[in-house]
Order: structure tokens, then sequence, then C-alpha cells
């Protein structure tokens, strides 16, 4: 937009201006470069096999076999899996499953090509792009930091082009997906005609944690295995076989508090064991990210109706006029699918809660949920394939991503369908989506850990 106080400024402080530098002048305000768009191909979720996959009970008593644990931690364990709203078909990786957990590295680098290579050899058999054409490409997984990097791994196994620009985030949490998605937005408007490859996973195999601190347990509970592949371009005659239009990205991180800062962290517990502390500042710190992230979103998206009356109820409670109650926009009148990232079923409650969500706005996440498990920053994949399984993506529609994790952090990606979605083989929820939704009104709260704080 056109800021006319900063144009009258920049006279103010150039005593000269010869013809040539007004007219640099003139083309910096008026002419600005259009940024590129930058569509989604298709994006592919691994499903790992049926003789992965564990019921509640399985984790318990495997808990109780394998892990150095009491008998209260056992049930502790055992109440968590009641409340954390997965399903009886969550997936672990086989160091798991076969006798002794074997946390070894061989393990985990088989972990990582099995969801990687499994959700990558999806996509590209989905979109028929060519391994020479991808000019970019980004890799999360949080926990798991390997060398050679999972970048080089999939450089190696597809053979990709040598001038590649390859990126591997680490440590970043849940939401490093969606930031990803934006860093991939950012590097297509700098590189022409370009694919960005973007992978999204976690690896658990040497992440359980086998101590006896509670606080650290509600990891090996929520956290399940798997991974998404995305294919981004720029590339203006990919818009007609593209499904989505990448419209806005928005960041937020809060590691400035302490607060924030600590609330999810990995350390190390009295007897030296690793593992990842969940503080119970999460829900109120997860709360202050998405309200901020919400906050700088709302511009870009909402219409004028609602942002009159954000700010109405904004003046009236600063003005302290009257004793009314902080206005949450209607976020229905933006988006047509809401997808956050789904933590657990304390989080999702937490969530629906705050922005005055109905069950069926939740629907996708807590299915999810269920089904596969918190899989870290690609859990929103496995929510836009469901919603895409059960055919409520129309041409036109808007759809909000969000993720949310440690540091703290929160990012918001905002697509629009190009196109209807019609129901298609390869996606993870096609055998079994006619059995959804399921009644999760049988899941007890789990207010005695998660409890807010002020």
């Amino acid at each position: 937009m056109f800021d006319l106080l900063a144009f009258f400024n920049l006279f103010n402080n150039l005593p000269i201006i010869t013809p040539l530098t007004l007219i640099a002048l003139l083309s910096h305000f008026f002419i600005a470069k259009p940024s590129r768009k930058v569509f989604l191909l298709d994006f592919a979720c691994y499903k790992p096999p049926t003789s992965q996959s564990i019921s509640k009970q399985d984790m318990v008593d495997r808990t109780r076999r394998y892990v150095n644990a009491k008998e209260e931690t056992v049930e502790f364990t055992r109440k968590t899996m009641e409340r954390v709203g997965h399903g009886d078909s969550t997936y672990l990786p086989r160091a798991f499953l076969n006798g002794p957990i074997n946390p070894s590295l061989e393990e985990a680098r088989r972990e990582a090509e099995m969801v990687i290579f499994g959700a990558v050899d999806e996509l590209f058999g989905k979109t028929r792009v060519k391994c020479k054409d991808i000019g970019i490409l980004i890799v999360n997984c949080c926990i798991f930091n390997v060398s050679p990097s999972m970048s080089s791994m999939i450089v190696n196994r597809y053979k990709l082009r040598d001038d590649i620009a390859s990126y591997s985030l680490s440590g970043m949490g849940c939401t490093a997906g969606l930031i990803g998605i934006n860093l991939a937005k950012q590097l297509l408007q700098v590189h022409q005609n370009s694919y960005a490859l973007v992978v999204s996973t976690e690896n658990l195999t040497q992440n359980c944690y086998m101590g006896n601190d509670h606080s650290k347990l509600l990891i090996n509970c929520a956290f399940r295995i798997g991974g998404a592949a995305i294919l981004l371009s720029n590339r203006p005659l990919d818009r007609h076989s593209s499904k989505y239009q990448l419209i806005h990205t928005v960041q937020t991180h809060m590691a400035s508090s302490d607060r924030s800062y600590n609330c999810i962290f990995q350390e190390e517990d009295q007897d030296g064991l690793v593992g990842v502390t969940v503080t119970k500042d999460l829900l109120v710190t997860a709360s202050k990210a998405i309200q901020s992230n919400i906050s700088t979103l709302g511009p870009l998206v909402l219409p004028v109706s609602e942002q009159l009356l954000y700010f109405v109820n904004y003046i009236i409670r600063s003005l302290h006029v009257a004793k009314i109650q902080p206005y949450v926009p209607n976020l229905k009148k933006s988006f047509n699918h809401f997808l956050p990232h789904v933590g657990a079923k304390p989080v999702l409650d937490e969530l629906q809660r705050s922005l005055k969500l109905t069950e069926d706005d939740m629907e996708a996440s807590r299915m999810t949920l269920y089904r596969f498990g918190n899989t870290s920053s690609s859990t929103v994949w496995y929510e836009l394939a469901y919603v895409e399984a059960k055919g409520r993506i129309k041409y036109g529609d808007q759809v909000w991503h969000m993720a949310f994790g440690s540091g703290f952090k929160c990012t918001s990606v905002v697509w629009r369908a190009i196109r209807t979605v019609d129901l298609e083989v390869m996606n993870p929820w096609n055998d079994e989506i006619d059995e959804f939704p399921m009644d999760l009104n049988n899941i007890a709260p789990f207010n005695n850990f998660f409890e807010r704080t002020n």
C-alpha cells in the first residue's frame, strides 16, 4: 500500500533530487514488483502397516513390561491413554513393538526412511513431477538430528540435482511443518519456475521416555508415527493442475517469555534419563500464542464488519465504559475449514472453548487425533486428507491450517481451493472414511494435569 507520508519525508531529507532519482523513487512506490503466486499441487500422508498399530491397553502393558516404571507410573499412563483422545489403532515404530524397546540409531534411521520415503514416493506418484525438477527441499523433524541430514537422505534416495536449495529444520516443535511452508513460500519468490518439496515428520525410536517423571510421560502417550510430503510450485501453468493456492502465512514466536520458552522442554530427569517435559503452563501459553497469531491474521482475512466489532469491543474495554467480555470474531465468515494441530484432547477442548467453535468445526482434528494420534508437524495434513476424503473441499473454499508447539510458537497458513477435490485413491482415510466421525463422548477430561494457570 502506498504510504504518502513516507513518500514526502524522503523529499524533506534529500536536498537535491535529480530527474533520474525522482524516477527511481516513483518506481519504488508506484511500481511494486508483484509477488509470485504459490500453488500446492498435492500432498501425501504416510500410513504405516497394520502390523505397527497399537491399542491403548497394549501401550499400558508395554509400559509395565519394558519401561523402568513404578506402578504409579503405569497407572498414570493408563489414565492418560484413556483421556488423551486416541483410538485403538494408532501406530508406533517397529522398535517399540518387537519385544524390548530398541532405541538404536539403526532403528531410528529405519523409521525415518520408512516414513519419509513412503510419503515422498506416494507424492511423486500422484503428481508425476520429475525428481530433477525439484529446486527447493525443506525437511523438518524436531527431536531426531542425524548426520548426514534428513534432507541429504532424500537427495541421495531420489538423486536430486546438485544445485538444490536444501534445508533441515530441527528443534522447532509441532509447528515446524507450517514454518517450512512459509520458508518455501519465501524461497519461491526468489527462484523462478521452481518446485519446492516440503517433508514433515517426527522420529520416536530414540525419544521414548524410560523414567517415572509424569510430566515427561505425556510425550509417550500422545505422540505417534507419521509424516507428510507436500509439493509447492510457483509455475503459472501449474495452477490448472494444483489443488490450492497459498494465500497467507503468519508466524508468532514467544520464546522471549521464559514461561513460554520452558513450557515444553527437553531435559534429563533426576536419574539422568532424557525426556520432554510438558508443564502446566501449556494451555495458558498456547492460548496467548494463538491469540497473538490470530490478531495478526485477522486483519488479513476477516470482513470489515467483524474487524469493526472487534475494534469497538476493544475501545469499550480499554476505556472501561462498560464491563464486557472480549469479542471473539466469527471465523466462519472467513474460513470454510479450520484445521488446527491436534496436540491432545485437552488442547483441542481449550481451543474449541476459546474460539467458540462447534463439534462440526473440530471434527477433522478430533478424528485425526483418534485415528493417527499426534504425529507432530504432519497432523494438519492428515486433517486436510480427512476433509478431502469426506468430499468437503469445494472450489473457492478457504482452508485455515494452524499449528503450535515448543518455543512457544504458533503459525497459520491460509489456502484457497482452486478446484473441487474428488475422492482419490491415494488418501490415508479412503478404506475407512465411512466409519467416521466416531462418537467420542466416552472420553473423560484430563483436568488433573492440563489445568489452567493464571
